[in-house]
């Protein structure tokens, strides 16, 4: 007996402090509504602490993929772990303005958080850097699988070490720019034929 196709699901992993309301997961899940309704379109809220927030999308990753054939979109600190899943799971993965160190980034950030977005206050400690630090893929091993899209402009990362980390993948690096993405709403469609959905 044929097994059914899998259907199509875009999986959107958000950044450090951030939500599902992000401007770009919106124009990601905007597009698919109107263009590609057969799509089906995850955007979770993550959870605040990286062991929490590995096993919660883990364990997504591996419910979902039962009847989907998944494709990941991930910004800022997403990127990261979607770079993570990707090693995992050898799923295809849309990295935008991606954090390649956060472990090393965040250590500024350590005390108190209030997402801006939940209204969710949480404390960072140091060992929450080491949980991130687990989640390292030092070296790209499917470079095919990944298109990294990278702004010069971005105010909170390094694009330098971006481009570097993903050097054997696809690659648009724009001038200018910021941590946002500016203009992201020109790529939905590239987006998804990059990831076969």
């Amino acid at each position: 007996m044929e097994t059914a196709p899998k259907k199509p699901l875009l999986l959107y992993i958000h950044g450090f402090n951030s939500s599902p309301k992000s401007l770009k997961a919106q124009q990601m899940l905007e597009y698919c509504r109107q263009y590609r309704p057969d799509i089906r379109v995850e955007i979770p809220q993550m959870p605040c602490y990286p062991a929490q927030a590995a096993e919660f999308i883990d364990n997504k990753v591996q419910a979902l993929a039962k009847d989907h054939r998944i494709g990941l979109v991930g910004s800022s600190l997403g990127g990261y772990i979607s770079t993570w899943l990707n090693d995992r799971y050898q799923l295809p993965a849309v990295l935008v303005n991606p954090a390649v160190k956060p472990y090393e980034l965040l250590a500024d950030f350590l005390g108190e958080q209030v997402n801006p977005y939940t209204d969710e206050r949480y404390y960072l400690a140091p060992h929450h850097m080491d949980e991130l630090r687990l989640m390292d893929v030092v070296s790209v091993t499917r470079p095919h699988q990944l298109w990294l899209l990278q702004q010069e402009g971005d105010e909170v990362l390094d694009y330098r070490q971006a481009v570097t980390k993903y050097a054997d993948c696809k690659q648009t690096v724009e001038a200018d720019g910021d941590h946002s993405f500016v203009g992201f709403e020109r790529f939905p469609a590239d987006i998804i034929q990059f990831l076969g959905l």
